[in-house]
């Protein structure tokens, strides 16, 4: 009888949850009222209950310049409880606060203490280790780019090959060895009409991530990303509980160039520092009947995979754990099984294409909800990308602290990488990453509680 009691709590759950994100999507129109804003001049409070404030969080090398440089913390609120912290090292998301049904806040997406364990732990620029990447930004291109290698059509040149540093077995990975979520972008406070958050800015000049022969991951030398561009990423808390983060890139060259940007928080609805293994619990959705199933080294074969009939399947909720050991159920692959491969879910699902009963906020498509049953927290994101990296925090292997002095584990939480696919530059079959010279990208991904 207890079971059968379990059962229904967790369907009401179920269906509060798909309730929940009807009533999102209908509370687009104040996201819409953002959209709008974007021009809004510095301020502290948005009004409403809303407000904003930054401090000093550190200095650090950037990079680019060499110098020690200033890192900031912004603190985001709102009238519902709802508490973001965002830092300027990495575009990073810190923290962010979410009340459970019974009122207590508590913080769902893993992260470090102080800007040291950032700098140390999140994004080591070594090969050909890497690391977690909690919260930060991720590009000049997210997941992975096959040995570091992909062509381009440039003008007067015909097809030209570039080469970025491997690091990652023999790939290359979010960005490279010193991608954007090590370096220190520029910030300003924006605010509006029902809405409060920070601009950051980050501009990636033309051969960004080259090295010469004998550098770490690149034994023949590395030309790096063709192109200067500029990274505009926006982000903005409102009283729906909404975190909304929006992307302009512009290409200020006369080159093409590559493009995929994300952001890499990892999710436990239960609280970052709950036990290990409670994310195994919650109730997971992505809206794909597909998804690109990899070689050994994480690299897409080519195809996609239908996801029923394997433990791929998400397009109903089933706990992040119920199937993520069922190495014996098919996968629609040919050769070796993906979830030992990858030590679990780390995979790219291809969205279902938008319908009338997908779209929310800002006319976003409906990419993964995740319910919590013991606090009642649920999550849902909107995007207008064409995929989602999945990723159980397979890695974690219990050696690095977190931001509530918590060591970090396998199955600790989950990530929803909204992004173009991975190896894209080499799949003609893929959408797109090219960002043509003189042109300018868009891109939005909402993060509603």
């Amino acid at each position: 009888m207890r079971e059968i009691g379990r059962q229904r709590r967790l369907r009401r759950l179920v269906t509060i949850g798909l309730a929940a994100m009807v009533a999102i999507a209908v509370g687009g129109s104040l996201a819409a009222t953002q959209a709008k804003a974007s021009s809004a001049k510095p301020a502290t409070s948005g009004g409403g209950g809303l407000s904003l404030s930054r401090q000093f969080f550190g200095t650090t090398v950037e990079p680019y310049t060499g110098k020690n440089t200033a890192v900031f913390r912004y603190t985001l609120r709102n009238a519902r409880g709802m508490k973001v912290q965002i830092i300027t090292y990495g575009a990073t998301t810190q923290s962010i606060w979410v009340p459970g049904r019974n009122g207590r806040a508590a913080d769902v997406v893993l992260g470090f203490k102080t800007l040291a364990d950032y700098v140390k732990f999140n994004s080591p620029p070594v090969a050909p280790t890497t690391g977690v990447y909690f919260g930060e930004t991720v590009g000049r291109y997210a997941n992975r780019i096959a040995k570091g290698i992909f062509s381009l059509n440039q003008s007067g040149q015909g097809k030209v090959t570039y080469t970025l540093p491997v690091n990652n077995g023999p790939n290359a990975l979010h960005g490279g060895i010193v991608g954007f979520g090590n370096h220190i972008w520029a910030d300003q406070p924006v605010s509006g009409p029902g809405f409060v958050g920070v601009r950051l800015t980050l501009v990636s000049p033309n051969g960004d991530e080259g090295a010469k022969a004998g550098s770490p991951g690149c034994p023949s030398g590395c030309t790096g990303y063709p192109g200067q561009i500029k990274v505009v990423l926006t982000y903005t808390l409102n009283n729906a509980n909404q975190l909304v983060l929006r992307y302009t890139t512009t290409n200020q060259s006369k080159l093409n160039t590559i493009l995929n940007l994300t952001n890499h928080s990892y999710f436990n609805l239960a609280g970052e520092s709950s036990f290990p293994g409670s994310a195994y619990r919650q109730q997971i959705l992505i809206n794909a009947n597909r998804y690109t199933p990899t070689d050994t080294t994480s690299i897409p074969l080519g195809y996609l995979a239908s996801v029923f009939g394997t433990p791929f399947n998400f397009t109903r909720f089933f706990p992040m754990g119920a199937r993520i050991a069922d190495v014996s159920a098919p996968d629609n692959s040919p050769g070796f099984n993906q979830l030992l491969e990858a030590q679990g879910y780390d995979h790219n699902w291809v969205l279902n294409k938008q319908t009338a009963r997908t779209t929310g906020p800002l006319g976003l498509n409906l990419c993964a909800i995740a319910i919590d049953p013991g606090s009642g927290r649920h999550l849902t994101v909107w995007t207008d990308q064409p995929g989602v990296q999945f990723y159980t925090s397979n890695f974690l292997t219990g050696t690095l602290v977190g931001i509530s002095g918590h060591a970090y584990r396998q199955g600790q939480a989950y990530t929803f990488e909204t992004q173009h696919f991975p190896n894209s530059p080499n799949q003609p079959n893929f959408p797109s990453t090219e960002l043509k010279a003189g042109q300018t990208q868009n891109t939005t991904t909402i993060f509603a509680f």
